[in-house]
């Protein structure tokens, strides 16, 4: 296990032995601070052959970001009620990442915030549980492989290695972020799932051969509020990885299924993630 899980962790799961005690973050910390640098959030607008529809996304670049680097790029998915600016409106990325950024806490890396809903019509409104609307998450994982991955890669001075990406999201969002990351273990080496609902897969069908993952999982974050009702799913799936052995942080942290146990994910998450690639 890395010495950057350690750092973070009073006890990190190595081979499925325990669960990861992390701690909570300070106070201020999702709070804009006007005396640091900030990073810049860009709104784009891509062209997804899935959908057959022009798509929108938020990146946010760091502080110090140039052209004349390269960086590795985060996805960071959104709910089920959500759409690209849900992070925004309720979390405030852009606070967490600059005052982590000030600290010197985290490496320089692209967040993208996409619209995780691949369907024409991708507004979180009318019936947000409507069959064509739930089934435009899984549509997605094409969307988001075959269509903004390769945008932002030539849009934006991003590294194109499955070392330089990671997928992390929220509830629906973190189902998305298991079942793609897992699933495309050569796409993403980095896999977040905060709070993961329903449509995560069962675990046998995330993971079907763990012993060849093993060995291409940089960080695999599990976690949930101890007071969600959607904790199982977290648990069955931290379940499986610790009877396969496989390398993973599990956090049951203190919180329901809302935006207070999810900014402190995202906290937690961010400073693992691209360390020691």
């Amino acid at each position: 296990m890395k010495k950057t899980f350690l750092s973070l962790c009073t006890l990190c799961l190595v081979f499925g032995i325990a669960s990861a005690q992390t701690s909570q973050a300070p106070a201020g910390f999702d709070e804009s601070n006007p005396a640091i640098a900030h990073g810049k959030l860009d709104t784009i607008t891509y062209n997804s052959k899935t959908v057959g529809v022009k798509r929108r996304a938020v990146v946010y670049l760091p502080p110090t970001y140039s052209k004349l680097k390269k960086y590795p790029v985060l996805y960071l998915l959104h709910g089920i009620g959500g759409d690209e600016f849900e992070w925004l409106n309720q979390g405030h990325p852009q606070y967490i990442l600059d005052n982590l950024y000030a600290q010197k806490k985290i490496k320089d890396m692209i967040v993208v915030l996409p619209n995780g809903r691949a369907m024409a019509d991708d507004r979180a409104s009318g019936n947000i549980m409507a069959p064509d609307k739930v089934a435009a998450f899984a549509t997605f994982e094409r969307d988001l492989l075959d269509d903004l991955i390769p945008y932002i890669e030539q849009k934006y001075p991003a590294k194109n290695t499955r070392e330089n990406r990671a997928i992390a999201g929220l509830s629906m969002g973190g189902g998305q972020s298991l079942n793609f990351g897992l699933g495309n273990l050569d796409k993403f080496a980095w896999i977040g799932g905060f709070s993961s609902a329903p449509n995560t897969k069962m675990p046998d069908q995330l993971l079907p051969k763990p012993d060849t993952a093993k060995d291409k999982i940089k960080l695999l974050w599990i976690s949930c509020g101890d007071e969600d009702g959607l904790l199982k799913i977290s648990e069955r799936t931290r379940d499986y990885m610790v009877e396969n052995k496989v390398p993973h942080i599990f956090y049951k942290e203190p919180g329901k299924h809302d935006f207070k146990v999810w900014k402190n994910d995202l906290y937690q998450f961010s400073q693992l993630v691209f360390a020691n690639k």
